[in-house]
């Protein structure tokens, strides 16, 4: 449906969307329908807010098309603390679930984005009547909080270049597929990005990402990153 406006999409389409993302495995019809006919499709520009904190959290919302950034931005200074990158499929804003005050992080077109935003009463009663979705909301609750505590323990633990490393092999397995010689990260994020989820500044992260390609670990392939296997590794394969 790429070539359609969001509010030009039936119940019908916005129930295919949710049967092709994370949420459609093991979700009944009747419930794929239900969450479909509630929801409704946006478009939301690169680098525009989906929501800010401070906002209500009456919605929770499906990426239907491109990504979308979940940070906290410092209000004073507008420096942005990134926490996850979000691909086509993902489930966001389940915050709405148990927060009654106000949202506490943003969420951002990390590119242009097509999502549905579907009403947290109804997903909440989709929720008390479908055991595979309250199953599946609380497994996303529980790994993005097992996520956000290892990244804390990261902060505290690790210096710059091993929570970089550690990056990497977290963007490999989300976003990583497999190309000559290696697995490129299929995602285009600029040096600024990946320090403010390391916590570092952008010259820091491209001083340590040149280390990396010297040493043979990584390339740069079209603005992405390309981890290198081993010479052994690619001989074997």
């Amino acid at each position: 449906m790429p070539h359609r406006r969001a509010c030009d999409l039936t119940p019908t389409d916005r129930a295919q969307i949710i049967r092709q993302s994370q949420l459609g495995p093991g979700l009944r019809e009747e419930f794929v329908a239900l969450l479909g006919a509630a929801s409704q499709a946006i478009d939301v520009r690169r680098r525009r807010f989906v929501y800010r904190a401070g906002d209500a959290p009456d919605a929770l919302y499906l990426v239907a098309r491109g990504r979308v950034k979940l940070c906290r931005v410092e209000p004073d200074t507008m420096r942005e603390a990134v926490i996850d990158i979000l691909p086509t499929g993902a489930l966001f804003g389940e915050s709405a679930l148990y927060e009654t005050g106000a949202r506490q992080f943003s969420a951002v077109a990390f590119e242009n984005a097509r999502l549905l935003r579907i009403p947290v009463g109804e997903f909440k009663v989709a929720m008390g009547e479908s055991r595979e979705l309250y199953d599946h909301t609380f497994r996303l609750l529980g790994q993005r909080l097992s996520r956000s505590e290892r990244r804390v323990a990261d902060f505290a633990l690790d210096a710059i270049p091993a929570r970089l490393e550690k990056l990497l092999e977290d963007l490999s397995e989300q976003y990583g597929r497999p190309s000559d010689g290696g697995v490129l990260i299929d995602i285009n994020l600029p040096h600024r990005e990946i320090a403010s989820i390391v916590g570092s500044t952008r010259e820091s992260v491209t001083v340590r990402l040149n280390d990396l390609r010297r040493a043979g670990r990584i390339e740069f392939v079209d603005r992405k990153i390309l981890l290198l296997r081993p010479p052994a590794v690619v001989a074997a394969a």
